[in-house]
């Protein structure tokens, strides 16, 4: 007969991790954006995804967390005894056993990311995944969501009224092509006023009410964050508050509108496109603002979308400064509103107008040349201009995608 020993459960420490809470822990150093924060504990990793600083990463984030007190004293234990980096390995290998991470070799060098040429040698990187983006884009979304108060979003609203499933309260009468979705008690009135209550009850097509419920459309929309340098300098990081919008606002819409579409689009000196799931490794580049270039490729990304309605959300601190000429090459020129870069910007604005699509802009800075410029932007296109910080951008901008279709279509 077989025999099954039982042994004593000895628990396993980085098995009771909580993951979840780890990786939230360690989303400033996977969204690390060239801000050289005095008060943040990954300041010397200056973004490099290697396995070496993602130990190390591990390591500060377990003495910065708030463990209980019979895991701070195992931890301490397994310090003593010698065996953290053990535990450590023990914890990486379960974020890639759980897909959070993968060792999968990315290219690196993107335009706008500011890393150093080449990887040092014997150096094993990491990446992180679609599951830990999805995650943190879900925390940043949530984070945004209870500031404002709100516990979910529904889908976009119009002013159009239409026949469906979803009833607004109010009904008219049945119209050729209209879904059957009938007001009962209102077809049943209806007939009783004509004929008078009685059996059997004659119902005429006339009679027959629908439910109107609200008429809801798709939208394609193009994040152009600016990336210049400007977005970490003068004591302030502009620039990961607003990666963290971009990955809420992609959950938002992969969660609660899945007829919608995002794109991204960096601009600095020049512009590029870039997938929402490399959007955490980006670190801020060149200098200079070329909002020009970056409207020209919004515009031949939205070409290519079938959406009700098209629109640029552009996030910016700097007025424009650069202009990529004809011939290719990029003309720059920092000092005020220089009047070639402007009236160009200003010309892929009114095409961006011909072509339907509303640009909202959000400045993180108040200086007088961007104010005038946006101002001319906001008067040219109709849209809006919003003056934020970046501990309220979320909320500004979540809140003018949710509220934006009630006041644009008619």
């Amino acid at each position: 007969m077989k025999r099954v020993r039982y042994g004593k459960y000895v628990p396993d420490l980085a098995g009771e991790m909580d993951l979840e809470s780890l990786l939230e822990a360690l989303s400033d150093f996977f969204m690390d954006s060239g801000y050289q924060d005095p008060w943040s504990v990954y300041n010397d990793f200056d973004g490099d995804y290697t396995m070496e600083n993602l130990r190390e990463a591990l390591r500060r984030a377990l003495e910065e967390a708030n463990l209980s007190k019979e895991m701070r004293q195992q931890l301490d234990q397994l310090e003593a005894e010698g065996l953290l980096d053990e535990f450590l390995d023990k914890l990486i290998a379960r974020m890639q056993e759980e897909g959070l991470i993968s060792t999968e070799n990315a290219p690196h060098g993107q335009p706008g990311e500011g890393h150093a040429d080449g990887d040092a040698p014997g150096q094993v990187r990491f990446e992180v995944t679609e599951k830990s983006l999805d995650f943190l884009g879900y925390k940043a979304l949530r984070d945004l969501l209870g500031s404002l108060g709100k516990a979910s979003f529904g889908r976009h609203d119009t002013r159009d009224m239409a026949t469906g499933v979803e009833s607004s309260g109010s009904s008219r009468p049945y119209e050729f092509g209209d879904t059957l979705n009938l007001d009962i008690p209102a077809t049943l009135s209806s007939a009783i006023q004509r004929n008078g209550l009685g059996l059997p009850l004659e119902l005429e097509a006339r009679d027959l009410q629908v439910h109107q419920c609200e008429y809801q459309s798709s939208c394609a929309t193009v994040v152009m964050l600016d990336c210049s340098h400007s977005m970490v300098l003068y004591g302030e990081d502009r620039f990961t508050p607003a990666k963290r919008v971009a990955m809420a606002l992609s959950h938002l819409i992969r969660t609660q509108y899945p007829g919608d579409s995002l794109s991204l689009v960096l601009f600095h000196d020049s512009a590029e496109q870039l997938p929402i799931s490399q959007l955490p490794r980006v670190r801020v580049g060149p200098h200079y603002t070329n909002t020009c270039e970056g409207l020209r490729l919004a515009q031949r990304i939205l070409a290519g979308q079938r959406k009700d309605m098209k629109q640029i959300v552009m996030i910016t601190d700097g007025k424009p400064s650069a202009l990529t000429l004809p011939d290719g090459r990029i003309y720059k020129n920092a000092f005020g509103l220089d009047p070639l870069v402007v009236s160009t910007t200003l010309d892929e604005v009114s095409r961006c107008r011909r072509s339907g699509i509303l640009i909202n802009t959000f400045m993180l800075a108040s200086d007088r040349g961007l104010v005038e410029f946006v101002q001319k932007v906001t008067a040219m296109c109709r849209g809006k201009a919003y003056f934020t910080t970046p501990d309220t951008l979320g909320e500004y901008l979540l809140m003018d995608y949710v509220s934006r279709k009630s006041r644009t279509v008619h």
